[in-house]
C-alpha cells in the first residue's frame, strides 16, 4: 500500500498528528457518543487525506508521455490499388499515420521506411509538421530498383530505436505500429521480430491490402507520380497483383505483442488506439511511480464512511432539537 497525501508532507503529516491528537483528548474527557463520533471523523477524514492505495493497477499516460514508431512498408506493393476501394494501399497508411498523430497529439513521433532496406526518414521529434510533410511526400519504391523485400527488414532499426529512446527515457511507453500488406517478396523466409521487442508497450499491425489482390503502378526513380502498371514476366507480361497476406501480419503482431487489424477504408481510427493502448513502460527506472499512477485508490473508503458519520450525526442533532423544550403559546 502507498501513500500519497493531499497536502505537502510536511504540512499534512503534523496537521494530521495534531487533529488526531485531539480527538483522543475530546474522548478522554469526555467519553459520549457524539465525542466518539467527532474522533471517528477525524480519523477517517485523515485516512482518507492520506490517500492509501494498492500498487499494481494500470495507469493510464498522458500522449506527452509516449513516444511512437510509425514502421511503413513502401515496397512496390504499397502502391497496389485496392484500398477504398481503388486507392493505393500507401494512402490508407498516409492517412492512418496522420489520424493516429492527431489523435495522439503531444507525442513524440518517428517514421521508418522500409523497402529493400529500412531506414529512420524521421527521428523522433514532437514536430508534428515534420511528420505530415514527410507522410505526404512518401512514395513507393519503384519496382525496377527493387530487387525483393522482406517484410521483417527494419527489425534491426526499429530495434536500435527502441533501445536508444529507453535508454533516454524509460518512464515514457513506446508504441509501434507497422503498416504494410505481410506481401514476402524476398527469395527466403521473413525472419521474425525478435529484437528489443520486449520494449514495446503498445501498437498495432495495421494491414492493407485484399485477398483478391490488385495490380500496381510503378513509382520510377522516386518521382511521386505513378507510371505504368507494374508487368508481370512470369504471367506473359500481364499486369502484376499484389495481395494482402494476413498470416504473416499476424505472425508479426504476436512478435511485436500488439493487436492486428485490418484497414480497408478511412474509417476512424479509435477502434485501433483502443486495442493498441499502453498503460505503463515496459521497463521504467526505480523513481517513475509518479504520484497516483499504477493505484487502485481506496481514500474513497474512508471519505464515505466519514459522511455515514456526518449523517449519523446530523440525525443525532434533529432528534436533540425536536427534544428542546418548545414556549408555551401566549408566553412573553
Amino acid at each position: 500500500m502507498t501513500m500519497t497525501p493531499i497536502l505537502t508532507p510536511w504540512l499534512f503529516w503534523p496537521l494530521s498528528v495534531l487533529l488526531l491528537a485531539a480527538a483522543v483528548l475530546l474522548v478522554w474527557r469526555n467519553r459520549s457518543s457524539a465525542s466518539w463520533r467527532y474522533a471517528a471523523l477525524v480519523v477517517l477524514l485523515s485516512l482518507a487525506g492520506m490517500r492509501p492505495g494498492l500498487t499494481g493497477a494500470t495507469a493510464p499516460v498522458a500522449n506527452t508521455e509516449l513516444n511512437v514508431f510509425f514502421v511503413v512498408d513502401m515496397t512496390p506493393s504499397s502502391s497496389a490499388e485496392d484500398y477504398n476501394p481503388s486507392s493505393p494501399r500507401l494512402t490508407g497508411m498516409k492517412t492512418d499515420i496522420m489520424a493516429l498523430a492527431d489523435e495522439l497529439s503531444g507525442a513524440r513521433f518517428s517514421l521508418i521506411t522500409f523497402d529493400s532496406e529500412a531506414k529512420v526518414a524521421l527521428p523522433l521529434t514532437t514536430d508534428a509538421t515534420a511528420l505530415r510533410t514527410l507522410t505526404q511526400v512518401m512514395a513507393p519504391r519503384s519496382a525496377f530498383a527493387s530487387h525483393g523485400s522482406s517484410i521483417s527488414v527494419a527489425d534491426e532499426v526499429l530495434a536500435q530505436r527502441l533501445t536508444s529512446a529507453e535508454a533516454s527515457h524509460p518512464e515514457r511507453p513506446r508504441l509501434v505500429y507497422y503498416l504494410g500488406d505481410g506481401e514476402q517478396t524476398a527469395a527466403t523466409a521473413p525472419e521474425p521480430f525478435t529484437e528489443a521487442t520486449a520494449l514495446i508497450d503498445g501498437g498495432a499491425v495495421l494491414g492493407y491490402g485484399s485477398t483478391a489482390g490488385a495490380k500496381m503502378r510503378d513509382y520510377s526513380f522516386g518521382t511521386d507520380k505513378p507510371g505504368p502498371y507494374i508487368l508481370d514476366k512470369s504471367a506473359d507480361y500481364a499486369p502484376a497483383l499484389s495481395r494482402i497476406d494476413e498470416k504473416s501480419l499476424n505472425k508479426i503482431a504476436s512478435q511485436l505483442n500488439v493487436p492486428y487489424i485490418h484497414r480497408t477504408g478511412p474509417g476512424s481510427i479509435s477502434g485501433a488506439l483502443i486495442k493498441s493502448a499502453p498503460h505503463a513502460a515496459s521497463k521504467a527506472p526505480a523513481h517513475a511511480d509518479r504520484e497516483g499512477a499504477g493505484r487502485w485508490e481506496v481514500y474513497w473508503i474512508f471519505a464515505l464512511a466519514a459522511f455515514a458519520v456526518v449523517l449519523w450525526e446530523l440525525a443525532a442533532l434533529t432528534r436533540a432539537w425536536r427534544q428542546l423544550p418548545r414556549p408555551e403559546k401566549g408566553a412573553p
